[in-house]
Formats: structure tokens, sequence, C-alpha cells
């Protein structure tokens, strides 16, 4: 879908056009977002098109639950954790925000987020074990870089 007439603004200043999907974690059902090695494993969270620059974070409402040290990680198909590294889900607390493997803060510098050139599609990918509760929302900040550019949430 091309850019509105405001998100080529936005874009066009440096403020970039967004993009958010909230997810709700049932790990412990299967093939539920959170199973490890489930049909939702890896997660898409945005569809990208084209070349694009980005920054990502997530901000969670609910604590993360997992019985078994699971992980979360957020990147791409060749690079899974390239936008937030891989973090044990039960540090990730309502509140937080997850821009890093040490989510610890309601409050962070906008630069803690950084700038990423992207090729694919952004996806979730859940390690070691099942999350099974949780809430995040994923908030992309993006501007195209090529022609094509554009970011969805999937």
């Amino acid at each position: 879908m091309p850019l509105t007439r405001g998100q080529v603004a936005e874009a066009a200043a440096g403020i970039g056009a967004y993009a958010s999907k909230t997810i709700t974690f049932a790990g412990g059902t299967s093939n539920g977002i959170g199973d490890d090695g489930g049909t939702q494993d890896p997660l898409t969270l945005f569809t990208v098109t084209g070349t694009v620059k980005m920054k990502l974070f997530a901000t969670c409402g609910v604590n993360l639950a997992s019985a078994g040290g699971g992980t979360v990680s957020v990147g791409t198909a060749i690079t899974a954790a390239g936008l937030i590294a891989a973090t044990t889900a039960t540090d990730i607390d309502a509140n937080e925000i997850w821009h890093d493997a040490t989510p610890d803060a309601s409050v962070e510098l906008w630069t803690v987020a950084t700038e990423k050139i992207v090729r694919q599609d952004v996806i979730m990918t859940v390690g070691t074990a099942d999350v099974t509760a949780g809430e995040l929302t994923f908030h992309c900040i993006w501007a195209p870089i090529s022609t094509d550019g554009n970011v969805e949430a999937a």
C-alpha cells in the first residue's frame, strides 16, 4: 500500500511513518503465539517491501511468563536477532520498554532504538522453551529507502 501524503511528509522530514502490532502470548497452547517450534514460530510482525530504514522497540503490557526459560528475539529470516537481541522472556515486565537483551526501564533515550536498514519481513522468534503468557506491542518507525519501500503490520 502506498504511503499517505502525511506519511510521505513525515518520512521526508526524518520523522518516519508508524506501524504497530500487539501480540498476546499463549505458548502453552499447541501452535499458539509463543509455542517454541510451533506453526507461529517465527511469527511475522511486519511485512517489508523493498528497502526501508527503521527503529523498532516493544512495550510490555503484561509480564511475559515461561516455565522453562523461554527467550524471544526480533529480526529477519537471515538475522533472527538483528533488531532486538535474544532476551529471557521472564525479564520483560509490564511497563518496560524492550529494545535490547536487558529490558529494565519505563523511560529510555530515543537513541537506544537504533536505526537499521531492513530488506526482509520482521519476525519474532521464540527459543529454548514456550512463552506461555504476556503481551507486547511492537512499535516500528520507518521510512522508505527504495522507491518501493513499505512496512505494514502483518
